[in-house]
């Protein structure tokens, strides 16, 4: 009777702990298992593991990833971009049900605190590309699976592998400035703006979706000070953003330009001033400043001839090849507008001419949203001469610097860390090769990485109970800004995470994940991001070595050289330049990414700080606002416009 007693009482327990655990996601058969394996594992306190987990991740947010003892383990997931990597995902379909339930996450803290690489690489799951139409085999745990992911992401990008990285970029920007065409591309900006520029300036703003025109207003600045005081010294008078539909996209030829035609006029009819009305006219046209965010063979400060601009316009198909600033000037004066097209910049120089006109120190501009560059102010004779084309010698008579557009997502060939999700990126990317650095780091394909991770770890951990939200199967789903309003969830609960995947994410079951699903989202988005801050700390970190070399180089060669004035006159220049390197460098940045991302630029700088070399000043990263409208005013004010 007593051994009846017995057996109904641990039947009990067992059912007890199964519905315990039906609430944390383990299937019933699994629960009954574990209860008669360890019957004291149902009475460890689970319910705290995700938010100290969460607590964890959240306290390595603000920190740069420290370099662990395995520094030297072997990678057999991560290869040079240059080998033919081949990798490929099944995902069960989201009609199916999976055979097997998901594997639970640890109950301890500790193991998501505390990250090693697995044990073996049977560990490592193979990937195939075939959309499994049965059901899901759990390999591995999420535990397991995160900390895989945490070495692999992050190993790369650590100590002494994050410093031969930047040494091995800076190597390739060298020889991208004398034998690449297509990057480290000299611009016609080689003035920089004193602060004291004054005056009052039309600027456009043509990006992949808006429009922008703004009036500007420069008013100077007394001193240096007034940048430290927070001196209003540019002003945006008058602002319109007009969005660039698919219909708009759509436009050949003329009929876009006319359009643009018809918003400039629009917004200047609405400012209320003189100094755009009365000087309109064939004697005293307006002076405009441009920036535009789409291929261009530049061959004057205003002028170029046009690209195809892609991102799904059709205005350039009918008119490639001809100058883009007779263009704007045909299609206004066709409104009645008499503009002068006097400056073109890209986003990235005028970032960094925007800053300069605030402070003195700035000599980088760092874009980083959908897509990702640098602008760069070096000596003319670190370019090679045939990139400059057809200028005259009056101008190298002048330019002792020049603003370099580097083009950096092209960089990285051979020495980025790719891993098995950024080899499934590129086996489905047209041109797989053509930016390996801007699929690592950028908004448009943060998300995919994530994505392809997230289907792994269904196939391999059981994520989301081993069955992919149906939305994952699509290829860019995953958007960056999404991943960006999870990260800034820090609660217990993660309940804010939960509504913002959920909403553009639903599961097949219509039921809102798990917390521990959104826990490993999360956990997985962090390490891409972090991954991401690394590369481009170290290729800001590059650049900077790279100008500091090249700066010794251009006053030894000048030491050399029979004297002139005009040589005078540049090594003093490069004198100026090599002090302000040495006390304080300015990186001016702009872009949602590096602005808006959940601890990015935190991550950003102390990776720079952690490569600056000994005799490096401080190398600061310093936000530019409205940095497209306010650089093509300043370079216009730089000309005497």
């Amino acid at each position: 009777m007593q051994s009846l007693v017995s057996a109904m009482t641990s039947l009990r327990s067992a059912l007890i702990a199964a519905l315990k655990s039906l609430l944390k996601g383990r299937s019933f058969i699994q629960a009954i298992l574990a209860f008669w394996v360890n019957p004291n594992d149902e009475s460890k306190p689970a319910g705290n593991a995700h938010s100290n987990a969460a607590a964890a991740s959240s306290s390595q947010a603000s920190n740069v990833p420290q370099q662990e003892s395995n520094e030297h383990a072997p990678q057999e997931d991560v290869a040079p971009l240059s080998k033919k990597t081949t990798a490929t995902v099944t995902v069960t379909s989201s009609h199916s049900s999976p055979s097997s339930s998901p594997a639970s996450l640890p109950t301890s803290p500790a193991s998501q605190a505390t990250i090693s690489p697995p044990s073996s690489p049977d560990q490592q799951p193979r990937l195939s590309l075939n959309k499994s139409k049965g059901t899901t085999s759990t390999k591995t745990s999420i535990e397991q699976f995160l900390r895989d992911a945490e070495r692999t992401l992050l190993q790369p990008v650590q100590g002494r592998n994050l410093k031969d990285f930047a040494t091995g970029l800076q190597a390739q920007f060298r020889d991208g400035l004398l034998n690449n065409a297509a990057c480290m591309l000299p611009s016609y900006n080689h003035q920089l703006p004193n602060g004291r520029e004054k005056g009052r300036y039309l600027s456009l703003d043509v990006g992949g979706s808006t429009l922008r025109v703004a009036l500007i207003e420069l008013r100077g600045k007394a001193s240096e000070d007034d940048a430290v005081k927070g001196a209003e010294t540019m002003v945006i008078l008058s602002k319109a953003s007009f969005k660039i539909t698919p219909e708009l996209k759509k436009l050949e030829g003329m009929a876009f330009f006319d359009w643009m035609a018809v918003r400039i006029l629009e917004t200047i009819n609405k400012a209320e001033t003189s100094t755009t009305r009365d000087n309109s006219n064939a004697d005293y046209p307006l002076p405009v400043g441009l920036a535009w965010s789409f291929p261009i063979e530049q061959t004057s400060l205003r002028g170029g001839f046009l690209q195809g601009m892609g991102k799904g316009f059709r205005a350039a198909d009918p008119l490639l090849g001809q100058d883009l600033g007779d263009i704007i000037q045909t299609a206004c004066l066709a409104r009645g507008l008499h503009v002068e097209l006097a400056t073109i910049v890209n986003d990235s120089t005028a970032c960094l001419l925007s800053e300069a006109y605030v402070h003195a120190a700035t000599r980088f501009g760092l874009i980083l949203g959908t897509g990702v560059n640098i602008a760069v102010h070096l000596p003319v004779p670190t370019v090679g001469r045939s990139k400059f084309g057809a200028r005259p010698d009056a101008w190298f008579d002048e330019a002792s610097h020049v603003i370099i557009n580097t083009e950096l997502g092209m960089f990285g060939h051979g020495i980025l860390p790719v891993t098995r999700w950024d080899a499934l990126l590129n086996a489905d990317h047209p041109k797989p090769e053509f930016q390996p650095l801007e699929h690592m780091v950028s908004g448009y394909y943060l998300g995919e990485v994530t994505r392809f991770a997230l289907l792994e770890a269904v196939n391999t951990a059981g994520l989301f109970g081993g069955v992919a939200p149906p939305s994952l199967l699509t290829p860019y789903a995953l958007d960056t800004e999404t991943l960006s309003v999870m990260g800034t969830d820090k609660s217990p609960t993660l309940e804010m995470a939960t509504a913002a995947f959920h909403q553009k994410h639903p599961t097949a079951s219509g039921m809102p994940p798990a917390h521990s699903d959104i826990l490993a989202v999360c956990t997985l988005a962090f390490l891409i991001a972090q991954r991401s801050a690394a590369i481009v700390g170290a290729s800001v970190s590059a650049l900077w070595a790279l100008k500091a070399e090249t700066e010794q180089e251009y006053i030894h060669a000048l030491s050399t050289a029979s004297p002139t004035a005009v040589r005078a006159q540049h090594s003093k220049n490069a004198q100026a330049e090599l002090s302000i390197m040495h006390a304080r460098t300015v990186v001016a940045f702009n872009g949602s990414v590096i602005e808006r991302y959940p601890h990015y630029l935190e991550q950003c700088q102390a990776v720079i700080n952690s490569l600056a070399a000994s005799s490096a000043g401080s190398i600061d990263l310093v936000p530019a606002e409205e940095s497209s409208l306010l650089g093509a005013a300043v370079s216009l004010a730089c000309l005497g416009a």
